[in-house]
């Protein structure tokens, strides 16, 4: 019996990094968390493996004798969304004219009980200025009004106009999705969706996942969303997060939507953003001292 044992275990052990490879890329988790550049290099190292392993003969166990390789599974190639060659990945940016601004809740019951209420309040205010400016479309939510109360009218520069001339949909359900939100939505037609309100935990992460599970892009900015409890905040933020939300805050927000300083509607942006900086921000209070 001619059967070399040391080709055929180099081709049992040259197997294994393949096969691990593939199983953590086809994990949606594990494929989200790695960089580009990551995916490049094993990319690289799977078809160089994959190559090599189709350079090495076979040999036939009874007689020994040595046959052509078998070619009938080609080299293994990177296909799908974390493509190096035929796909971009989405990094989530954001431009006005894919992008929709939510408004999760934010009502006059909540101001006296949810945590850096106020900071939240300036946020969607400044927000939703800036969406006016950019022409993106604010869409809101009131959780059981008879209960809760209206939305704080400190959310538009202009007051209790402002909410007039939005869309805000009465919900019972925790998700800002309801029947009647998501057709208005649909019909909107975008990608994009920033997302501040309350609480974190509950209707801003329902949302969230909702969002995310119709393939949109949900951007939670963090100085505009809160809880009762600063813990439920935390891991609220982390759970968005892992499902693939992407984390930011308002300002860096604003200005990727504009892009440019050439932008026709930095000067007014930028007025907004000086102004709303000039207020505080009880966020960054824990960081004062660090």
């Amino acid at each position: 019996l001619k059967f070399n044992r040391g080709k055929q275990r180099m081709l049992r052990l040259s197997l294994l990094p393949v096969l691990l490879v593939n199983i953590l890329l086809n994990n949606s988790r594990w494929a989200h968390s790695f960089s580009y550049q990551t995916t490049s290099s094993i990319s690289e190292v799977i078809y160089k493996c994959s190559s090599k392993l189709h350079s090495l003969p076979s040999f036939s166990i009874s007689t020994g004798k040595r046959q052509r390789p078998n070619y009938s599974v080609p080299p293994l190639r990177m296909s799908g969304a974390i493509s190096t060659s035929k796909h971009v990945m989405r990094v989530g940016k954001l431009v006005p004219q894919n992008s929709a601004l939510l408004l999760c809740d934010v009502q006059e019951r909540f101001r006296p009980l949810v945590h850096r209420m106020e900071t939240v309040i300036t946020t969607s205010q400044y927000l939703t200025s800036v969406a006016k400016e950019l022409s993106i479309p604010t869409v809101g939510s009131q959780q059981y009004t008879k209960v809760f109360g209206p939305t704080v009218t400190d959310c538009f520069a202009n007051g209790q106009k402002g909410i007039d001339e939005t869309p805000i949909f009465e919900k019972k359900l925790f998700s800002m999705l309801t029947p009647e939100t998501k057709q208005h939505l649909d019909e909107l037609n975008k990608q994009s969706f920033l997302l501040v309100g309350i609480e974190a935990h509950v209707c801003v992460q329902q949302t969230c996942l909702d969002l995310l599970e119709m393939g949109k892009d949900v951007h939670i900015i963090v100085d505009g969303v809160s809880s009762q409890q600063p813990f439920d905040l935390q891991i609220a933020l982390q759970r968005m997060s892992n499902a693939g939300a992407y984390l930011t805050t308002a300002q860096s927000a604003v200005f990727m939507l504009m892009q440019s300083a050439e932008h026709e509607n930095f000067k007014a942006i930028s007025k907004l953003t000086i102004e709303h900086m000039k207020l505080p921000n009880e966020f960054n209070d824990p960081l004062k001292d660090m």
